[in-house]
């Protein structure tokens, strides 16, 4: 008789724990609009939650460290005059976030690290391209400052936010609604799901599909589809009798899958968050109250079930936090933000494991803060893989940097070939030296304005508890 041997993996033992209830955060009105999003997005300074609001779409930011009941007055991010659809923070800077809406805008925001006393209602840049709501933002993964909005006009818009411009629109690839989009791991490939049943992988700077699939699961309801590290294609589906499916796919022969396997009965859409240093694929259905996960590897069945997390209250919307933002010494793997009807519980992913030393396997060096592409070199043709960090002393989140946007004149929108010249004649006697002192003078008259702001801000708080005291 042969004996079946256990698959030996270092995750079989992943187990999920929620946090203490001081650690929530409590008292949020978790947006009720109806869309696919996971109305969540973290990072190591700031948990961000899409919330209801009266007249327009907003948004709050939290302090990662501001557990606890959340008082009603605490500022939001309004700017949007319909309802927010998605959020994402930028990748190389922990900062800055933008938004999508229900008002066809793209709005991106800059966040300070001190709570400010007002809503905030000024974006740095709003991004106008689309006729139809925006339900879909994502930044790319290694050029600084690529945003690519998706909208409900089939359209799929990759904007340089530097300068507040459009560097590419795709515009004749979707022939209904656009699922989701997702970001290969160096960012020159694209894959979309699509309400037309087809998967897509797409090459944005060539502006050309260079492989699809029609219906890797049968069922009518959304397809997700996210890059795996190989460069393979997970995807999350229904059966034709409505049963939850997930596929691996290689984009070089669509044809037949790697893998295919049958889930469970329910309505929810699984959204997929992947963490490409462990190869663990994690399965969150809105609606649900579980998280499944699974390991991909290169040995059959290709997709190893590992775990459920079980808890008794549904999911409204899950965030998923970076691997830099989680607590090496604890061997925590993976953190969410599950959020339920007016709070979000942060959920712990560990390995156990007896040693109090860094687990060099556990933690193998990840993409950090820093960009490897300027958006024109990206756009030129150029591509890098991300600039990666250790974690062995624990990540510190950088202070805020500045978003700058300077954009480029209307007029001068599409220069000619070749080397552009300034037709002014006084610009070409302004010295590199002399254009260095000015721009120099301009961001200290920034760093004090900002201080004075702050400043204004310290002293309104201290009157207000002066006047609530005398009260």
């Amino acid at each position: 008789m042969s004996r079946r041997v256990v698959r030996q993996s270092k995750f079989r033992h992943v187990f999920g724990q929620p946090v203490k209830a001081d650690q929530m955060y409590e008292d949020i009105r978790v947006s009720k609009v109806t869309c696919d999003s996971s109305f969540c997005a973290v990072n190591p300074k700031f948990v961000a939650i899409i919330v209801e609001s009266g007249g327009g779409g907003a948004f709050i930011v939290l302090p990662l460290a501001k557990t606890g009941r959340v008082d009603k007055n605490h500022p939001l991010v309004t700017g949007h005059t319909a309802p927010v659809l998605d959020i994402d923070w930028c990748p190389h800077n922990d900062n800055v976030i933008a938004s999508a809406s229900e008002d066809t805008t793209v709005m991106v925001w800059q966040i300070p690290d001190y709570v400010p006393v007002r809503n905030i209602t000024e974006p740095v840049v709003t991004l106008e391209g689309h006729s139809k709501r925006v339900s879909i933002i994502s930044w790319h993964p290694t050029a600084r400052n690529v945003l690519l909005s998706a909208g409900c006009d089939n359209l799929v818009i990759l904007w340089n936010v530097g300068t507040g411009e459009m560097l590419l629109a795709l515009d004749d690839m979707h022939t209904d609604l656009i699922y989701n989009v997702g970001w290969n791991r160096n960012g020159s490939l694209l894959v979309t799901t699509c309400k037309d049943k087809k998967v897509r992988v797409i090459d944005p700077r060539k502006q050309q599909v260079i492989a699809e699939r029609f219906a890797p699961h049968e069922g009518l309801r959304p397809v997700r589809a996210i890059f795996t590290r190989e460069g393979h294609i997970f995807t999350t589906g229904f059966t034709r009798m409505s049963q939850r499916e997930l596929g691996l796919w290689d984009p070089n022969n669509f044809e037949e899958p790697i893998a295919l396997q049958e889930m469970d009965t329910s309505n929810g859409v699984l959204l997929p968050f992947y963490d490409a240093d462990s190869s663990i694929v994690y399965l969150c259905g809105k609606g649900d109250s579980s998280i499944r996960y699974f390991e991909i590897t290169d040995e059959a069945p290709y997709v190893h079930y590992l775990n459920t997390y079980s808890s008794k209250e549904p999911q409204r919307g899950m965030g998923f936090m970076p691997k830099r933002g989680l607590d090496v010494s604890k061997c925590e793997i993976a953190r969410f933000f599950k959020l339920h009807e007016r709070k979000c519980e942060p959920i712990v992913m560990t390995v156990p494991r007896k040693s109090d030393l860094f687990q060099d396997d556990l933690y193998p060096d990840t993409p950090g803060p820093e960009p490897a592409l300027e958006a024109d070199e990206w756009l030129s043709g150029k591509d890098a893989e991300p600039i990666l960090i250790s974690l062995r002393d624990g990540y510190v989140p950088i202070k805020n940097r500045e978003l700058k946007v300077v954009k480029k004149n209307i007029l001068d929108s599409k220069p000619p070939p070749g080397p552009r010249r300034s037709h002014s004649t006084c610009d070409s006697d302004f010295s590199q030296p002399a254009l260095e002192e000015v721009l120099e003078e301009i961001r200290a008259l920034k760093e004090t304005v900002q201080a004075q702001e702050k400043r204004i801000c310290d002293l309104e708080n201290k009157l207000c508890q002066f006047t609530n005291g005398t009260d």
